[in-house]
């Protein structure tokens, strides 16, 4: 290990940076990393590109109960705009954490008729997280949003659950989208 002529050398615990061949390096504790990062024998972390998680997806088709495949009542999505680390599945319309974080979830959807209730879940691993209504019985194109930050561990799943009424698809207003704020 060589150092240039003057920089000090830290414990791994300092919060000063070691140089190396010209590069600043952070310095971590050592013990191994299940986000992806790697770890060396000097305690010296790097995080790989893998460590950027998002997605968007969109509907451009109304959604109709009857049309559902299943009873599931999972509102799929039939575009991805983003998907950067492919955690996001298309068919299946489920995003899969692919590690343990904190990951923010937001989503937005348009009812089709007036007279109707919507109401949509975001669910974490079959259970309710957070919901969007939408009740005016005077609105036609009435909007239900909403947004949420998770802990989630490696392997957890999250989509949204239609639990009544039918949503506006056409010039994509049904929206889906979530990213990895930083891992744990």
């Amino acid at each position: 290990l060589l150092l240039p002529a003057g920089c000090p050398v830290r414990a791994q615990n300092d919060t000063e940076p070691i140089v190396l061949e010209g590069k600043c390096l952070v310095v971590c504790d050592s013990s191994p990393s299940a986000d992806g990062a790697i770890t060396s024998s000097l305690g010296i972390s790097v995080r790989s590109g893998s460590a950027k998680v998002a997605f968007s997806a969109t509907r451009s088709t109304n959604h109709e109960p009857s049309e559902m495949s299943n009873r599931t009542m999972t509102i799929y999505f039939d575009q991805v705009l983003v998907n950067i680390g492919n955690h996001f599945d298309l068919a299946s319309s489920i995003f899969v954490a692919p590690r343990k974080g904190i990951y923010s979830f937001s989503f937005h959807v348009v009812k089709v008729y007036n007279r109707q209730t919507i109401q949509v879940s975001l669910m974490q691993n079959g259970y309710p997280v957070i919901s969007a209504f939408a009740g005016d019985q005077d609105v036609t194109r009435e909007a239900a949003s909403n947004g949420v930050l998770l802990l989630m561990e490696r392997e957890d799943k999250v989509h949204l659950k239609l639990e009544r009424g039918n949503l506006m698809g056409g010039w994509k207003y049904s929206t889906f989208s979530g990213f990895l704020v930083f891992p744990l």
